[in-house]
């Protein structure tokens, strides 16, 4: 589905000088696989992310999106970000319209699928309020429907749970394995959060301080569906602690 072969990215800043975001960077993510990069910030996470939406171009290497090369934005990808963007003047309906008005098509065809959609996340009921009367989970859960509502086949998402309270945070995790399980998609998914990393994928990425570049791809093999209760399994707790130990060894060798 995603290939990513040999990356890199190289940003100029105002004063000129050049700063490498990621580095040799190659990636392989199937169809339908859910895939969470970790790793110390600033190093490169989101930019990956960018860089697979056809957002920013690559400074070297390749990426390709089924077997076709990405050089600019494309239409079948949803973009899922830290803060929910709604349009504070829009309802909850119209702002997950908003997504298929912006790719040209008739929003009153998907009236329908947009109201499934806000049931399935456990927004029914809430079609016609604003952006103002919603909690911030649920405003996250209207930003979601909104990146799903075309049927994306791949959902890029950029620490969207990063701004809630922990408890919050936690049941959207589940609640995005829930609607995941029902509705197959690929995704690559960016967090800081470790436990939140390895509930999710099905592959962790850890990636370096800057210039991001992978130091290992951990295959988490805890059943599916996941619960709460998958955090309290021994391979869960090998895996936060593998990953733990790759992102604060690496950073005390730095100092």
């Amino acid at each position: 589905m995603i290939r990513l072969d040999g990356v890199e990215k190289t940003y100029r800043t105002r004063r000129g000088d050049l700063v490498r975001a990621v580095e040799d960077v190659t990636l392989h993510v199937e169809e339908n696989e859910f895939v969470t990069l970790v790793g110390p910030s600033g190093c490169g996470k989101s930019t990956l992310l960018r860089l697979v939406a056809g957002l920013t171009p690559v400074t070297r290497g390749a990426i390709r999106v089924r077997d076709t090369a990405v050089s600019e934005p494309f239409t079948d990808v949803g973009f899922v970000f830290q803060q929910p963007v709604l349009l504070p003047w829009r309802s909850v309906l119209d702002n997950v319209l908003f997504s298929v008005e912006m790719l040209g098509l008739e929003p009153r065809q998907y009236r329908k699928q947009a109201s499934d959609l806000l049931e399935l996340t456990g927004l029914g009921g809430f079609e016609t309020k604003y952006p103002r009367e919603l909690s911030g989970g649920m405003q996250q859960r209207v930003a979601i429907c909104r990146a799903l509502l075309p049927d994306p086949s791949l959902l890029l998402m950029d620490e969207p749970f990063g701004a809630l309270d922990a408890m919050t945070r936690e049941e959207m995790s589940l609640e995005l394995l829930r609607v995941w399980e029902e509705r197959r998609k690929t995704i690559l998914f960016v967090t800081h959060s470790i436990p939140e990393a390895i509930l999710l994928a099905d592959r962790v990425v850890v990636m370096t301080a800057r210039p991001g570049r992978i130091a290992r791809i951990l295959e988490i093999g805890l059943p599916r569906p996941r619960t709460i209760e998958s955090e309290f399994d021994p391979r869960f707790k090998a895996a936060s602690d593998e990953v733990r130990s790759l992102i604060f060894a690496r950073r005390a060798a730095t100092r």
